[in-house]
Parts: C-alpha cells; sequence; structure tokens
C-alpha cells in the first residue's frame, strides 16, 4: 500500500493531523502502538477533544486507516512523528516515546521519503538525536537519500478559533532542501508557513512559546499571592492592567498550571541549558512560584472553614472541574490532583464534579464523582471552583449554600471568595 502520509503517533496532535490531511485530499494513513486507540479509530470513536466521532467516520470515508503495524510506514510518502515527549517520574525530560518511534520509522524508511517530527523537546534533537537514529537504522543519509524536517505542533484544545489550518506553522530543515520539500507539504495543510533558519531555532521557538506563558503565569500567580496578603483584590488588578491598550498582556491566576506543554516544555529547556552550563534563573523562580499555588489554595480553604467554625479534617470539600483547562476532558497535568491530594492528606473528604471527567484517581484512589451540581453544593461544607468550564452558571455558585472559594475569578457573592 503507498498513501501520501503516514501519522506517527495518533494521540492531540497527530489524530488532528491526519483529519487535516484527510480533509484537503491526501491519502493518510495512522501508526499508533497503542491497541485500544487504534480499536477505537477503526470503530469510529474519536479519544480526542477537537475530533468527533463523524469526523473519524469521515476520516474513515476518505480511506483513512489506522494500524498498529509499523509497516505501513514504508509506503508513505511523508511521515510525521506526533508521539508525546513528557518528562520521567524524576522530572527528568523522556525522549524514550520518541526514540522508539522514529525506530520504527528507521526501519521502514525508503529513499525519496520526507521525515517530519513535530514532537516537543529541546534544541539540537533532531540533528544529534533523530538523524543519527534514522540513518543508522536506514542506512540512508539526510539530504541525499531522504529529507528530514522539524515542525513544532501549535495544537490549542478547545480553541475553536485558532484551528490547524489558519494558526501560521514554522517548518525547518537539516537542509535546505529538506526544508523545501517540509515547506511544500505543510502548504497543503496550512494557510501560513514560516521558516526558520534550521532545527534548533524552530525547537527553541517551540519552547520559548510555551515557556513565555510559564514565566508569565507564574509572575501573576506571585502578585496574587501578594495581593491576598495585602487584601486586594488580583482580578480587579487584572481587569485595570488588561484595558491598557500595548505593552501589557493578560494572564490569570489559579491553582497551578497543567495540560501537557506549559509545566513539561520548560524543564526540556531547563535541562538543555544546565547540559551547556547555562542555567535559566527565572526558570527556576517561575517553578518555585507555581509549585506553591496548590498548597496556597489548600490553606485558603482551611481559612474558609475556620471562619465557619469548622477544620479541614472531617470536612466534605467538593472539587469544581479537574482538568486542566476548560470545556476539555484533558487532565494531564492538572493542578487538581495536588490539591486533592493535599486535601486529603488534611482530612478533608473530597468529590469532585467534573462533566468531562468521568473518573479521577487521587494518589490510587477513585474519588466521589457527584452529576448533580446543585445537590453535590447542598451536601459539601466548601466548594473549590478549579476550572472555569461554562456549565458553572455564576449565579448557581453565588447562590450555593457552602461556602466558595473561586480560583479562576468567575462569580462574586456572600458566600463566595476568590484568589
Amino acid at each position: 500500500m503507498t498513501c501520501d502520509l503516514a501519522v506517527v503517533g495518533l494521540g492531540y496532535i497527530g489524530l488532528p493531523l491526519a483529519q487535516r490531511a484527510c480533509a484537503v485530499g491526501l491519502s493518510t494513513v495512522g501508526y499508533d502502538v497503542s491497541a485500544p486507540v487504534v480499536d477505537g479509530l477503526r470503530a469510529g470513536r474519536s479519544h480526542v477533544d477537537d475530533i468527533s466521532h463523524a469526523e473519524v467516520a469521515a476520516m474513515g470515508a476518505a480511506g483513512f486507516r489506522a494500524t498498529t503495524d509499523p509497516s505501513v510506514l514504508a509506503g508513505a510518502g511523508t511521515i510525521v512523528v506526533c508521539v508525546p515527549t513528557g518528562l520521567s517520574p524524576a522530572g527528568d525530560p523522556d525522549l524514550d516515546s520518541l526514540k522508539a518511534a522514529v525506530g520504527d520509522v528507521a526501519a521502514q524508511l525508503r529513499p525519496g521519503t520526507l521525515v517530519v517530527v513535530e514532537s516537543t523537546s529541546h534544541p539540537g534533537t533532531t540533528e544529534e538525536i533523530v538523524r543519527p537514529l534514522l540513518e543508522r537504522g536506514s542506512g540512508l543519509t539526510v539530504g541525499e537519500d531522504f529529507h528530514l524536517a522539524y515542525s513544532p505542533e501549535r495544537i490549542d484544545p478547545g480553541n475553536s478559533s485558532f484551528t490547524m489550518s489558519n494558526t501560521p506553522r514554522v517548518v525547518s530543515g537539516c537542509t535546505p532542501l529538506c526544508a523545501k520539500h517540509a515547506v511544500a507539504f505543510y502548504s497543503r495543510l496550512v494557510d501560513t508557513v514560516v521558516v526558520a533558519r534550521g532545527t534548533r531555532e524552530a525547537e527553541m521557538a517551540k519552547l520559548l512559546e510555551n515557556t513565555y506563558r510559564y514565566v508569565n503565569i507564574a509572575l501573576v500567580d506571585e502578585v496574587a499571592l501578594f495581593c491576598d496578603k495585602m487584601g486586594i483584590d488580583i482580578w480587579d488588578v487584572l481587569y485595570c492592567a488588561a484595558t491598557k491598550p500595548f505593552g501589557f498582556t493578560a494572564f490569570s491566576p489559579g491553582a497551578g498550571v497543567g495540560g501537557h506543554c506549559i509545566p513539561v516544555d520548560p524543564r526540556y529547556l531547563a535541562v538543555k541549558a544546565e547540559s551547556e552550563g547555562f542555567s535559566f534563573h527565572m526558570l527556576s523562580a517561575a517553578r518555585d512560584v507555581l509549585g506553591r499555588m496548590p498548597r496556597h489554595v489548600v490553606q485558603r480553604a482551611a481559612g474558609l472553614l475556620q471562619a465557619q467554625g469548622r477544620s479541614l479534617r472531617g470536612a466534605r470539600v467538593l472539587l469544581l472541574g479537574v482538568t486542566y483547562k476548560p470545556d476539555i476532558a484533558d487532565t494531564r497535568e492538572s493542578p487538581a490532583f495536588t490539591v486533592a491530594a493535599l486535601l486529603r492528606s488534611g482530612g478533608a473528604e473530597v468529590s469532585y464534579h467534573d462533566p468531562y471527567v468521568p473518573s479521577f484517581d487521587c494518589e490510587g484512589t477513585p474519588l466521589s464523582r457527584r452529576s448533580d451540581l446543585a445537590g453535590a453544593l447542598a451536601d459539601s461544607d466548601l466548594a473549590l471552583l478549579l476550572q472555569d468550564h461554562s456549565c458553572y452558571d455564576p449565579m448557581l455558585l453565588a447562590r450555593a449554600q457552602c461556602p466558595v472559594l473561586d480560583t479562576r475569578g468567575r462569580t462574586a457573592g456572600v458566600r463566595v471568595t476568590r484568589l
């Protein structure tokens, strides 16, 4: 079988890429090592927030096929690697999935193929890790027998305004010819292609994008901590500052940062910098601030209970929204995990309400899920609004019988306290 495109890794990066490729008429296959993911896609089921079941069915009708068989890669004109690059239990960059995927590609690589890496990693990954693996595994040479490029993904789950097609795409190549082939490929998928000077520049651009958010969220979090000490309304401060039409970008405080990118990518940058004898002092400071936020939220919660004459021990605490961002089902790196663990270590009875998350574990212990929001608020001693899903009506929260700690600045009321 031959095809225009083979996507390696069918998660939140790879599946939207495959869907877009099918939509523009590219014959596309998907390869993933997860049998449940492949079986679900074959049955027309999506496991990614931004891709509907109907869109998966449309992909199948357009000829898309998902498989756990890496031999399909041999017939592809372009292979794009979209596997996750996370952190080890010790908090260090973990490239095992990327290396394994590249090994699978190398075993099937044929002359003339364009290979693109979209997985996030530190500067130098494409040239120093991916290229040698491909050349050794295939016996082919980059720039002569096949083409190698790097193009960082720019997927924002739940964002309907900026999709793959209208979000500018940065591309780079190991050689000018490699870059030219990458530009030709992505020009069929997106409206705007931006060519980086080289792969290291493109890799660094991706890390800068998310480190920028990481540092600025930490700044606003620390301002929120100071405002709490001073009795200043941080949300009014942010509202006022955001009216300036230049020189200021608004970021919001909260219980912490989550998702695959913001908590992870700055660590890739910091570790690479350390290996080069360089220290990112700002990253260390930001990490310290962000790490303090879940405990600060729990301390505020304990204070609210104390004001009611109650202790955290034995209190019924309801978490509202346990995903890492609004209106999606993704809980990766969500600060709700740490908040729940701290509450339980203090003796609280913790339950949660989230229409997007059917089950939620805290250190291996499943938390009770509440489906009736009004009833859950009535049964609780305290509610914590951790994520501002659109289903959380500010008026309902303002009328709640229990105190509400709002970490998102969504509501106000006599029994509501904002972070």
